[in-house]
This record gives C-alpha cells, sequence and structure tokens, in this order.
C-alpha cells in the first residue's frame, strides 16, 4: 500500500544530508513551509545550497536556516528587502554566496530540470551583468541568453492538503514555486495544513500529483488565520 505520511516532521527531514540543495517554496511570507525548515534546523545539515525566492525575511523560516552560518549559497531573485537584515549581514561580512536569477528565469530553470529540458535560451537577462560568461545567441530576432536547469535534492514546498499517495492542492498564491519545485528535486516533502482519505481531493483540482512527492507530513493551521482554505 502506498504510504507518503511521515509520523513527523523530525521523521520527514531525517535523511537530509549535508551538501545538499534544498528547494524551498513560498513567495515571500505566503507559502513557506515553516515547520519543516524548524525542523531541518534542529536536523542540523549544513554546508547547504538554498533556491528560494527571496532571502528570507525577518528571523524566521528560511531566515532562521541562514542565520545559523550552515547556508553556503542562496539562488534567488529578490535577496533584498526591509526586513532581509539576516542575509545582509552574511552577505556583506562574506559568509554567504549569492546567485541573483530573475525570477521568470528561475520559475523556467526548475520547470527544465523537472521536463528533462538540457538547457534554454531566453532573452531575460541578455545585456546584463547576469548574462556575463553565458553564452547568448540571436534567436527569432532576439538577443539571448543561454540558462541551464536548477536541480535539486529536495524540496520543501506547502500545501494546503495532500493524500497518502502525496497528492496536493494549495491555497491561492501560497502555490507560487511548490509544483516547479516538487518536480526538480530527487525527494520532495510536502508540509501540509491536513492529510484527506483518497478521494478526499477531487482529481480535477490536483496541483502537484502524488507521483512528484516522497513524503509529506500534516502540520496543522498556517501560521496567519488569514491564510486558511475554507471549508
Amino acid at each position: 500500500m502506498i504510504n507518503k505520511i511521515c509520523a513527523s516532521v523530525e521523521q520527514a527531514v531525517a535523511d537530509i544530508k549535508d551538501g545538499s540543495t534544498i528547494l524551498i517554496g513560498g513567495f515571500g511570507g505566503v507559502g513557506i513551509p515553516y515547520k519543516l525548515l524548524e525542523a531541518l534546523i534542529d536536523q542540523g545539515a549544513r554546508d547547504l545550497t538554498v533556491v528560494n525566492n527571496n532571502a528570507g525575511n525577518g528571523d524566521k523560516g528560511l531566515a532562521a536556516l541562514l542565520k545559523t552560518g550552515r547556508v553556503r549559497k542562496i539562488i534567488c531573485s529578490f535577496p533584498r528587502q526591509t526586513d532581509s537584515w539576516v542575509f545582509d549581514e552574511l552577505y556583506r561580512s562574506g559568509k554567504l554566496e549569492l546567485e541573483v536569477v530573475p525570477q521568470g528565469n528561475l520559475a523556467e530553470r526548475m520547470r527544465a530540470a523537472g521536463a528533462g529540458v538540457g538547457a534554454f535560451f531566453t532573452p531575460t537577462g541578455y545585456g546584463t551583468e547576469l548574462a556575463a560568461g553565458k553564452e547568448t545567441r540571436f534567436l527569432n530576432g532576439r538577443h539571448q541568453v543561454l540558462e541551464y536547469p536548477i536541480y535539486g535534492d529536495v524540496a520543501l514546498i506547502k500545501a494546503q492538503r495532500g493524500d497518502r499517495w502525496g497528492n496536493l492542492v494549495y491555497h491561492r498564491s501560497a502555490r507560487s514555486f511548490g509544483p516547479v519545485m516538487a518536480m526538480a528535486a530527487r525527494c520532495t516533502i510536502a508540509e501540509v495544513v491536513d492529510v484527506v482519505e483518497l478521494g478526499g481531493i477531487d482529481p480535477e483540482t490536483v496541483i502537484t500529483p502524488g507521483i512528484f512527492v516522497t513524503r509529506l507530513v500534516a502540520t496543522g493551521a498556517y501560521p496567519f488565520p488569514s491564510m486558511a482554505l475554507p471549508q
């Protein structure tokens, strides 16, 4: 019987290895797998490469992971904002490597990984520092830059509901990078608000099919009541 449900977040992240590339879902503070990140901090893996839309907010979630000093590099599209002080301090002191990737390119590089696309050309970034050292071509009347997929050893994502097969649905914008990250990682761990019985999710509404999910764990309500999905 297929059953991908873990008893705890600690069990879900127990085998994450030092040096892993971790894809972390969410958009700003929405859709962040806070409980999985807390468990990863306690688990102790180090020398990590993290892929996320931004570089953490305040002192929680991704920022808390960065603060441990166990992240070697971050790949993101929006590293600096008013509450990114943890990232700022680490980067300015030379303790954290940064790769900036335009948001669309970031999503497409992970989608390419999941789809088995070896590389792709995009006009985004041409003529900027982001294209330095990269192959360029003139295609379809535009200068374009060659970009390569971003693969993850592990994806940590947040969904609203899941079943024991790993099928997932998300709540509005909390969906964000979760689906492409689930496809791009060798091991996808989903933090869900609640687990439902098989058949409890209409197949027509499934966003991430269970084939892309390795394990999931139920952690209860969202940290902000306004983010709860109406029953």
